[in-house]
């Protein structure tokens, strides 16, 4: 399942937050993921998001390897910043591999790694990476 994460101290406005639980499915992209992005682009031209697969993440269904396929073809520029919190090696390395196909910026963390991630995920495009 996909949750999104209210508001965090210190973010940015045009940040959209998401944790994920056991397995993610499709439903979870249509009913959380989706609709949470396309009401911050309701008052941004580009979001940031951090997403979250804690220790409780179990994997991707087939439907929601689609939708997230999907959300990246149709939202592809509407990203500035994607930081992603795993311990997972898999989804790290993948992310990794093809974060360079999103126009924004892409950086893995791991759990432990969570304050660095909302610090990078709010920094301005000026600060150093």
């Amino acid at each position: 399942m996909i949750e999104l994460i209210p508001d965090l101290p210190g973010s940015p406005k045009n940040l959209v937050a998401f944790t994920a639980k056991g397995e993610v499915t499709g439903d979870d992209y249509e009913k959380v993921l989706i609709p949470a992005i396309e009401q911050r682009l309701e008052h941004s031209d580009k979001i940031r998001m951090l997403y979250v697969l804690g220790e409780e993440f179990t994997g991707y269904s087939g439907g929601a390897m689609w939708e997230d396929a999907k959300v990246g073809m149709f939202n592809l520029f509407s990203f500035e910043r994607i930081a992603v919190v795993t311990d997972d090696d898999g989804y790290g390395r993948m992310i990794k591999a093809f974060g360079f196909l999103v126009p924004g910026k892409v950086q893995v963390f791991e759990l432990g790694d969570f304050d660095d991630a909302l610090e990078w995920i709010a920094a301005d495009d000026e600060d150093d990476d």
